[in-house]
């Protein structure tokens, strides 16, 4: 399918409709602009049924929200918009019921707009989203997050980033430059490395924030969305970052024992159902010491990229203690 160049896309979303024999276009709900002008999230209502789109547009953008405009951002970002695609056409199907993730129905591409045509998960029964997150939300997060490392555990895949995460090394040289001499930049590097060569090696969801969850009316389960840096690494990336996302940092020290705990739980049953020859007991004994590198290596984007930012607090800067502690006992 050709993609035309139409006023408000109107005429498009119908043929993407026709294409897909949905019916007739009732509505188009703009959802959200996508981050840093590059498109938008959008939910077409059509007369049998709703469907997702996320639009985007690939054109340079002239600002960035917090001043970051280089080339290596613009290319980082193309790149994931690709890697969202082939995640979508190739992982999509069929629906796994203890992580789901909405079906990819169809991906349009020319060299300056793509379009990835997704369900839409409150169609499935996963309708809501919340910014303030009880333990039931937690649990289906952590839950899903758990069943998610577990099936990919040693999967190999050149169609995501060989290392997941936003915020990988390689990919954020610019924030890395900026950060403030000392300790956490010059153990940058062997953050990294000690996390791309744990033992256990997984597909990290890559921004597994609370935002990205969209959970069932009772909260007890919960879909996730968002592909575009999803990749090859340690979960602990992705159960630190969530963590980050969804505790308010006074509460982040009381809560990290049930957090840890709930997801290995919830790791050795999962485990148990895809890959019984695993021992999980190995995965949490390897991965329970990296929660404390997964979020200094979070930290080290952080701190580069936004300072002043409120995830930079008491909380993360022991635990970025504690993981340089961990690194130099290691030397």
């Amino acid at each position: 399918m050709q993609i035309p160049d139409t006023p408000k896309n109107t005429p498009l979303y119908q043929e993407i409709g026709d294409d897909l024999n949905l019916g007739t276009l009732i509505h188009v709900d703009v959802i959200q602009t996508l981050w840093s002008g590059y498109g938008e999230l959008v939910r077409l209502i059509f007369s049998d049924t709703c469907i997702i789109i996320k639009h985007v547009k690939l054109p340079k953008p002239s600002h960035h929200p917090r001043g970051w405009n280089s080339d290596h951002s613009h290319q980082r970002k193309l790149h994931s918009y690709q890697v969202e695609v082939n995640w979508y056409q190739n992982f999509s199907i069929p629906h796994d019921e203890r992580c789901p993730i909405p079906q990819g129905l169809k991906c349009f591409q020319t060299p300056h707009e793509w379009l990835i045509v997704m369900e839409d998960l409150a169609t499935l029964g996963f309708g809501h989203t919340t910014m303030i997150a009880d333990k039931s939300h937690l649990n289906a997060s952590l839950c899903w997050l758990a069943n998610f490392h577990a099936r990919y555990m040693h999967i190999q895949t050149p169609l995501v980033w060989e290392v997941g995460t936003y915020w990988h090394l390689e990919t954020r040289l610019d924030e890395l430059e900026v950060l403030e001499e000392g300790e956490l930049k010059n153990f940058a590097q062997r953050i990294d490395t000690t996390l791309k060569k744990a033992k256990y090696q997984t597909i990290v969801h890559g921004d597994a924030k609370l935002a990205n969850f969209c959970f069932n009316d009772d909260a007890n389960r919960c879909a996730a969305v968002d592909f575009q840096y999803v990749g090859h690494g340690c979960g602990m990336k992705d159960v630190a970052y969530f963590m980050s996302s969804a505790i308010e940092p006074k509460q982040c020290e009381v809560m990290q024992t049930w957090i840890l705990d709930t997801y290995f739980i919830q790791l050795k049953e999962a485990l148990a159902h895809y890959q019984p020859h695993i021992e999980s007991e190995e995965v949490e004994q390897e991965w329970r010491v990296l929660f404390a590198v997964a979020w200094a290596d979070f930290q080290r984007f952080i701190k580069g990229w936004s300072p002043d930012h409120y995830k930079i607090n008491t909380y993360t800067e022991s635990l970025t203690t504690k993981a340089l502690k961990y690194l130099k006992s290691k030397a």
